[in-house]
C-alpha cells in the first residue's frame, strides 16, 4: 500500500453533521478536495445551499440535507434519505455543536437543553443511526467525533458545554468497543483554541488572543482547517487500528500549565 494509499479518502462517502459552517465547513471542503463525495446537514437550508455552492470538490459536488440534531426523532429518515441517495456511508464526521458562555448558576433549564440535546443527545443518535447503516452495509467504517479541550481541563462560563463534550468522550469509548466486531471505528478530536464564526468576537479582544497565545505553546490560536489533517487519518486506513481514542489537536494547550515565571 502506497503512502497515498493509506490516507487516501477518494470516493469514500462522507456525512458531516454541523458541516455548513465553522469546523464542519473545513472538514467538509478538506474532505471534498481529496476526492470524498461529502454531504453536509444542518438546520438552516439556505446556509446550506450556501456552504454547497463555494466548496469546489475534486471528484464530486458537496450536497446537503436539512437536520436539526437536536430533534433526535428526525435523524433516522434524513439519514436513510442519503443512505438512498448514495448507496452507503463510510464515514461519519460528528460535529454540530453549540455554546452559551455564562455564570453556572445564571443557566435556564431552556439554556442547558438547549446545549445537551444538540451536543450529546444529537450526536449520540446521529451515530446510533449511522452506525446501524454501517453494521447493516457489513463494510465497517469510521466515526469521528468532535470533542474538546474542555474535557481536559473545563474553562470557566462553559460548564455546560464542557459536560456535554465529557459525554461525548465517553460515548466514542463506549461505542468503539461495541461495534470494534463490526469494524466499525469510532474516535474523537478534540480541538484547542479555534477561530471560527461563533468565536471570532471572542478572540478578536486583544487581552484574550494575547492570553490565548500565551497558553498555546506553538504560539496562536488555531484554525478550522488545523484539524482536518486529524480527521482524514481518523477515517483512512492509516488509522486502522485505532478505535475508543481522542486526539488533542489544541496547539499544545494541554501539555501543561504555562505560568508567568522567568527561566534562566
Amino acid at each position: 500500500m502506497s503512502s497515498d494509499d493509506l490516507f487516501s479518502v477518494t470516493d469514500k462517502v462522507v456525512l458531516v453533521s454541523g458541516g455548513s459552517r465553522g469546523i464542519g465547513r473545513a472538514l467538509a471542503e478538506g474532505f471534498a478536495k481529496r476526492g470524498a463525495r461529502v454531504i453536509i446537514t444542518g438546520r438552516e437550508e439556505t446556509t446550506l445551499k450556501k456552504t454547497c455552492s463555494e466548496i469546489e470538490g475534486s471528484r464530486h459536488s458537496v450536497e446537503f440535507a436539512v437536520c436539526d440534531v437536536a430533534k433526535a426523532e428526525s435523524i433516522p429518515a434524513v439519514v436513510q434519505s442519503i443512505v438512498e441517495k448514495t448507496g452507503r456511508i463510510d464515514s461519519l464526521l460528528n460535529v454540530a455543536g453549540v455554546n452559551i458562555r455564562k455564570r453556572v448558576e445564571t443557566y435556564s433549564i431552556e439554556e442547558y437543553d438547549f446545549i445537551i440535546n444538540i451536543n450529546l443527545k444529537g450526536a449520540f443518535f446521529m451515530a446510533q443511526a449511522v452506525g446501524k447503516q454501517m453494521i447493516a452495509q457489513g463494510t465497517g467504517g469510521t466515526i469521528v467525533n468532535i470533542d474538546s479541550l474542555n474535557t481536559f481541563s473545563p474553562l470557566k462560563g462553559v460548564i455546560p458545554y464542557a459536560m456535554s463534550k465529557a459525554g461525548l468522550g465517553i460515548m466514542t469509548r463506549g461505542m468503539g468497543m461495541e461495534w470494534g466486531d463490526h469494524g466499525i471505528r469510532v474516535n474523537a478530536i478534540a480541538p484547542g483554541f479555534v477561530l471560527t464564526d461563533l468565536t471570532q468576537k471572542l478572540w478578536s479582544e486583544p487581552t484574550m488572543k494575547e492570553w490565548g497565545k500565551a497558553n498555546t505553546p506553538l504560539r496562536r490560536i488555531g484554525e478550522p482547517d488545523d484539524m482536518v489533517g486529524a480527521a482524514i487519518f481518523l477515517a483512512s486506513a492509516a488509522s486502522e487500528y485505532m478505535t475508543g481514542q481522542v486526539i488533542y489537536v489544541d496547539g499544545g494547550i494541554t501539555c501543561g500549565t504555562q505560568w508567568p515565571i522567568p527561566l534562566s
